[in-house]
């Protein structure tokens, strides 16, 4: 699977001086400077350079900054980074290919120079905003057999780790978890159950869900809940 090609493709835009996350709104690697989001740093990961890695730099430009596509260099020699007209195409489109090793070492075979298409400012801001929220980076880009761990499940599952003893009112859990009402109220995973007034406790779901997700969740969201709106 890509996600053999995470680590080495993650400390690679890290040296650069990015904060790297897996699986932000559909990219398999998102990276922005701490502090920073005026620069947005995208790269997609395949097992093999082929024509739907450079169809999805296609339509991640128009979100990002920087477009980088990295897949596992050919044992051979024979792949299709080694092909003229493929590295070609990459510089005309301007995204950066990266070649990864068996041994997991980086071979930047294109930079990402030429200008990049106009940007889709919604989409964008999506992404933005999912990489601030998201706490730590729980999800290793380029795997798609599980749900993500996105910042709207992280502070759900904050929500029913704080309730795992005894069930709670919205009002009490405010303090760590600023959307709790909204998130007991939608009930989006089935988690949650309303057992009086104002009063919500855990279904058998939910306790599933905790037990499957808890090595997971960042310890800041273990009855310590985030600080941001999340979004689902």
């Amino acid at each position: 699977m890509e996600t053999v090609l995470y680590e080495p493709v993650k400390r690679f835009l890290e040296q650069l001086g990015y904060t790297v996350k897996g699986e932000v709104r559909h990219c398999d690697i998102v990276g922005m400077r701490e502090g920073d989001h005026s620069v947005v740093v995208i790269c997609e990961l395949k097992l093999t350079f082929n024509l739907e890695l450079i169809l999805q730099g296609v339509d991640r430009a128009n979100i990002g900054d920087e477009i980088w596509l990295a897949a596992q260099l050919s044992t051979t020699g024979r792949g299709r980074e080694s092909d003229p007209r493929y590295r070609n195409l990459c510089r005309r489109l301007g995204f950066g290919l990266l070649g990864v090793s068996k041994s997991g070492l980086i071979d930047v075979i294109v930079s990402p120079t030429a200008p990049m298409p106009r940007k889709d400012t919604r989409r964008r801001s999506r992404l933005v905003e999912e990489h601030k929220r998201r706490q730590g980076d729980p999800v290793p880009g380029g795997g798609t057999r599980k749900p993500i761990m996105t910042a709207y499940r992280q502070q759900a599952l904050g929500c029913a780790a704080a309730m795992a003893a005894s069930p709670q009112r919205p009002r009490d859990l405010k303090h760590s978890f600023p959307d709790a009402q909204k998130i007991l109220r939608d009930n989006v995973y089935g988690w949650f159950q309303r057992l009086e007034r104002g009063v919500y406790g855990l279904t058998d779901i939910g306790r599933s869900a905790l037990a499957s997700w808890s090595p997971d969740l960042p310890a800041s969201l273990e009855g310590e809940g985030g600080t941001t709106r999340p979004a689902p």
